[in-house]
């Protein structure tokens, strides 16, 4: 247990317990509401009230009714895969719910989400023996990768439930490495979750008032085009959106650094430059960071940021949004790893920056010439 302050305390051990049930559920793209309701049940004495949108956006208030509105998000869903096909035989292939990895897939033990309940199954893979030749450096892909369920045909593939459309996540929880770094799937970016709801924690048990109504998001399909942040961004429409989400550790091997930026786990979190990050609220943030001793990267992006912060900056008339990110090492595999230290100061950053924005706060560039 680590405290910054006699009233701040993290990983508490009710905290952790949530963590691990959070993490250890499954919230495929588009399937999240599980998830979801973990989330709510933890955030409930810390709010004032929580709604949920039509495609399962769950979002909680803080002192609300107030004029000036600002949101601290994360984005709920997990890669996964969906059935698209089962063979004669009752062998299933697959197609990607958002970014999943077909090179990691052979070997992995899945579960296939039904009407009927879950089905296990496994990506089955031809043994070392078999591959000769021309198959011998023979690579997954798209056309090769395969689920095998134990069933003996098609016709009983059909009566376990499953049918193309059916969800399928990999089996893998969380667990700790080094007593440094949680492991497992879907930190991405259900960490992120975990972190504002934990900001909620501090804000109600440390008596904070705040000049605003805070908005804590948990968005839905984020992995494939930050469509549940478009969709609450436009339903809450906030003066100021904090984004909470995950980058690459870019310090492990075969990961280029000239390319990607020098990002470290265990460095502290991540601030990025980009068009959609507003100036003046990333200044006040890095303030923040050096005025309370958070230990901070930089790092850009040319274009866009690929996260949510993207669909709040270019809501309606503009929303100022700003990123902070965790590193994370092998993003998109079973086995994320984010080290505690930065999910600890991620928390305090969203936290203290909170603190300091006022009621009213404009981040206009300039008023006057």
């Amino acid at each position: 247990m680590r405290k910054f302050s006699k009233s701040m305390t993290f990983f508490n051990k009710k905290s952790e317990t949530f963590l691990y049930e959070y993490l250890n559920n499954t919230s495929p793209t588009g399937f999240e509401w599980e998830g979801q309701k973990i989330w709510l049940r933890y955030l409930k004495p810390y709010i004032d009230e929580w709604h949920l949108d039509n495609y399962g956006t769950a979002y909680a208030v803080i002192n609300p009714g107030k004029k000036y509105k600002v949101v601290i998000e994360g984005h709920a869903d997990e890669i996964s895969w969906f059935v698209n096909y089962v063979s004669d035989k009752g062998f299933i292939s697959v197609i990607r719910n958002g970014g999943s990895d077909h090179l990691i897939a052979p070997s992995m033990r899945v579960t296939i989400h039904t009407d009927k309940g879950p089905v296990k199954g496994v990506f089955g893979w031809p043994a070392i023996h078999t591959r000769n030749g021309k198959e011998a450096d023979i690579t997954p892909n798209m056309d090769n990768i395969f689920i095998d369920v134990g069933a003996a045909d098609k016709k009983e593939v059909e009566a376990m439930g499953i049918h193309p459309g059916c969800v399928i996540t990999f089996d893998d929880g969380l667990t700790m490495i080094n007593n440094t770094y949680y492991t497992g799937r879907a930190l991405d970016n259900r960490m992120g979750g975990f972190c504002i709801a934990e900001v909620a924690r501090l804000l109600k048990e440390n008596k904070k008032k705040l000049p605003y109504t805070l908005y804590i998001v948990n968005s839905v399909q984020e992995e494939i085009g930050l469509r549940g942040a478009e969709m609450i961004a436009n339903t809450i429409q906030p003066d100021v959106a904090i984004v909470t989400d995950v980058c690459h550790d870019t310090n492990t091997p075969l990961v280029t650094t000239r390319k990607e930026g020098d990002l470290a786990c265990g460095k502290g979190p991540v601030l990025t430059f980009a068009p959609a990050v507003h100036n003046k609220l990333l200044r006040q943030v890095r303030e923040v960071a050096d005025a309370k001793k958070i230990p901070v990267q930089l790092s850009a992006s040319s274009r866009s940021t690929g996260t949510d912060t993207d669909a709040f900056a270019y809501t309606g008339g503009g929303i100022p949004s700003v990123l902070i990110s965790l590193p994370l090492r092998y993003m998109h595999t079973t086995v994320e790893m984010a080290h505690k230290e930065d999910i600890t100061n991620v928390i305090k950053l969203i936290y203290e920056s909170l603190l300091s924005i006022k009621a009213g706060q404009s981040f206009k560039y300039f008023d006057k010439i």
